[in-house]
């Protein structure tokens, strides 16, 4: 497993590293849901999520592979990605994947939450950040000056704090399901199937 899993994050490294640079993005570009599947499915599955938090980055790494093959990829579900950062580390990683081009945003997602471990504890976490932005197409000024951008900033700040009124989100991950069904945590993926498959009839 420990091979596959580095071998699974040279492949991102390089997916990204082949992407050309791009303009910086207007804040409401930057702010804008992100959406993993097809935005017309008939299920939708909100994510509330931390760059930070290792359950979510084992919901990555483990648990999405299979719903993305079952249900994203089929048009069954649509995944949106909405932010919840617990720390300032967090929050800076998520500013990061927002001002990279959004066609990457995912597979920005994919390197951050498989190289959690390793950008989250260097020395320079800021500049550990840059280089992955810098491999991605986002220039080294061009992160540090939207991580500069207040109104990007509060807009992701926000985020967290929409889902703790609205949905009463606590802690990460944290899933809503069509607006009432919830789960909470990295649960196995029978739990997100058998809630899935009634949602389906």
């Amino acid at each position: 497993m420990t091979r596959l899993f580095a071998v699974l994050t040279t492949v991102a490294l390089i997916s990204l590293a082949g992407i050309a640079s791009a303009a910086p993005l207007s804040v409401e570009a930057a702010l804008k849901d992100r959406v993993l599947g097809d935005p017309n499915a008939p299920i939708e599955i909100i994510e509330y999520s931390s760059l930070t938090c290792p359950h979510c980055r084992h919901f990555h790494t483990e648990i999405l592979p299979s719903l993305k093959k079952n249900y994203l990829d089929t048009g069954k579900a649509k995944l949106v990605y909405r932010d919840f950062p617990f720390d300032q580390l967090g929050l800076m990683a998520s500013i990061l994947a927002r001002c990279a081009p959004p066609s990457r945003y995912f597979q920005f997602l994919d390197v951050l939450f498989q190289n959690q471990e390793k950008w989250s504890r260097d020395p320079d976490p800021i500049m550990a950040l840059a280089r992955i932005g810098k491999l991605g197409g986002l220039n080294e000024e061009d992160f540090r000056s939207c991580a500069a951008n207040k109104k990007i900033v509060d807009g992701v700040i926000q985020s967290r704090m929409d889902a703790g009124k609205r949905y009463e989100v606590n802690s990460t991950p944290s899933f809503i399901i069509n607006g009432q069904k919830r789960i909470v945590g990295s649960q196995p993926y029978e739990v997100f199937d058998d809630l899935l498959k009634k949602l389906e009839k």
